[in-house]
């Protein structure tokens, strides 16, 4: 079973257990994209379900518990796997946390962990570095040295001593919760100028989060440092820091292959700085911030994964077609540097920046909750067209050395009455139902191989009302619903009949409209196969399937 504990919950996070805000980090921008920023949470809610623990549950060998660490032992076994697979996580210092966030991930199913990237700062930020100071002086001076630029990086890690290059400059500052590095960018530490990096952590969030990540059997993707923004236009990186940004990208990931070169669980990093994947110029900046910073990537890892989550905007006369995806995952692939990588496409539903629907609804209405977005309109007069026409878009021509991810976005595009969410930053985010996120893999399943979401704080763990069940509780109680996510007519000895594939199908039944027929064939796989004896109509028939076990599937698939 897994719990994670109110004791927990009041020890280390006072202010969601009273309902105060917890401010993180701040990474990327929303206004184009998904994940501008990591989250205010107001009510955090974690994993309370008790789970019954299936007969086929996963155990997976980790690395022992610490002795003496404080936190419960470790329950490595996977009881309600579900079709998403990987999670934006928080990193938290808080060795007792981590390990109870990972290891309700971990309980339903997921393998893959994604940090977002601080970003790398060319403003600099006095207020938060006030207390970082070296002999009396602040950090941002160096005594008997030129200092041209300051930089500073807000993060969740503490780093290795390799990241201390040159003597006098290079610091190492402990002022009371906080710790300090001050870094020169320097080629020579005898260079007669000077650009810095002022670094400030509140422990080793990385870190923590990738020995328990060993321990559970995960792989992490941390960020990569996001880089600075263009003043006015924060969806485009200011590339004259290119240089020094690549310069910290350096320290940071060779100190991460010497730090991570024991776990098990480094896979690689996720890039932090995000783009739409469509056609784009020849000269476009974050293309080319991508190619300078990936190339840093390649000459410090080799062989590790780099992993990019592009969004989608299909809303008529601001967002684009799905005949422009194709161009735009060849532009991002054309900048891995020889390294494999996932492109992981935001599936838009969430933003409201694209719809959720099946090939027979384009004109149907538009859901009640993408109204604030696009307007009462119907779905083929508000978007050029659904999540699973950009899917297949996608899928048609995937380069070499890609692989095709889905990230489905976990959350709705404004809150509801009564329902917990994200309120900071802006815009506000609502919580979603697990009905709509077997939707949204209906619509990726078929076409990528391997589906993550963003993110599992708090959209995943915020609760409506104390004691009330969390979306990651919900998912742990119906984790056993089919999901078909394709069917197609096909005989079987000489009968005909219906196959459909998805997941949690073996045994019980398929319906077709009204009428409820027994499978009579079924074979396991990533995605599975069921078939059973129905002579198609010719005309728009939904499917749902009711499995051995029971349960039946939320949503119903429409066969043309």
């Amino acid at each position: 079973m897994f719990h994670l504990l109110p004791a927990i919950l009041r020890d280390h996070f006072p202010a969601a257990h009273t309902g105060v805000s917890v401010r993180r980090l701040s990474s990327g921008v929303e206004g184009e994209c998904v994940h501008r920023n990591l989250w205010l949470v107001v009510t955090v809610g974690f994993v309370v379900a008790v789970v019954a623990v299936v007969a086929a549950a996963m155990v997976v060998p980790g690395e022992p518990e610490r002795p003496g660490d404080g936190c419960p032992p470790r329950d490595t076994r996977v009881t309600a796997p579900y079709a998403i697979t990987g999670y934006w996580v928080i990193p938290r210092a808080d060795r007792c946390v981590t390990r109870r966030m990972v290891e309700a991930i971990h309980a339903t199913g997921g393998d893959t962990l994604i940090t977002f990237g601080p970003r790398f700062s060319a403003s600099p930020d006095p207020d938060g570095f006030t207390a970082c100071r070296v002999d009396g002086v602040p950090c941002q001076e160096v005594p008997g040295i030129q200092v041209r630029h300051v930089y500073t990086y807000v993060t969740s890690e503490q780093f290795g001593k390799g990241m201390l290059r040159c003597p006098g400059i290079d610091r190492r500052v402990v002022s009371g919760e906080r710790i300090f590095y001050r870094l020169t960018l320097a080629e020579s530490c005898a260079d007669p100028v000077h650009d810095l990096v002022l670094v400030s952590t509140d422990g080793d969030g990385i870190g923590v989060l990738m020995a328990e990540a060993s321990a559970y059997g995960m792989t992490v993707f941390p960020g990569l440092p996001a880089a600075p923004q263009r003043v006015g236009k924060p969806w485009e990186p200011d590339l004259g820091h290119v240089d020094a940004l690549n310069a910290f990208t350096a320290r940071v990931l060779a100190d991460y292959r010497q730090r991570f070169a024991a776990r098990s669980a480094f896979g690689g990093v996720y890039q932090s700085f995000e783009l739409a994947m469509r056609a784009r110029s020849d000269r476009d900046p974050v293309i080319a911030l991508y190619a300078a910073q990936h190339e840093v990537v390649a000459a410090a890892l080799p062989g590790k994964k780099i992993v990019v989550s592009p969004y989608i905007d299909g809303r008529r006369g601001r967002g684009f077609p799905p005949e422009q995806v194709e161009e735009g995952l060849a532009d991002i692939a054309g900048t891995r540097a020889g390294l494999p990588m996932a492109v992981a496409v935001q599936d838009g539903r969430g933003t409201g920046k694209v719809p959720v629907h099946g090939e027979h609804e384009g004109a149907v209405a538009v859901a009640a909750r993408l109204v604030p977005v696009v307007g009462q309109v119907t779905n083929e007069q508000g978007y050029y067209g659904s999540t699973r026409d950009f899917m297949v878009a996608a899928a048609r021509r995937v380069p070499d050395g890609v692989e095709l991810w889905a990230n489905i976005e976990g959350f709705e595009p404004t809150p509801a009455a009564g329902e917990c969410g994200r309120v900071d930053p802006l815009p506000l985010r609502g919580r979603t139902t697990k009905a709509r996120l077997d939707q949204q893999v209906m619509a990726v399943a078929p076409h990528s191989t391997k589906i993550i979401s963003y993110g599992w704080d708090p959209f995943f763990t915020c609760q409506d009302g104390p004691g009330g069940p969390s979306l990651a509780d919900v998912i742990a109680q119906g984790w056993q619903q089919p999901i078909v996510v394709s069917a197609h007519p096909k005989e079987l000895n000489g009968r005909a009949g219906v196959q459909v594939e998805g997941y949690n199908l073996k045994g019980g039944t398929l319906r077709f409209g009204q009428t409820e027929v027994a499978q009579e064939w079924y074979a396991p796989g990533r995605l599975e196969s069921a078939w059973a004896p129905y002579p198609p109509t010719g005309s728009p028939t939904a499917i749902t399937a009711t499995n051995g076990a029971g349960f039946t599937s939320t949503s119903p698939y429409v066969l043309q």
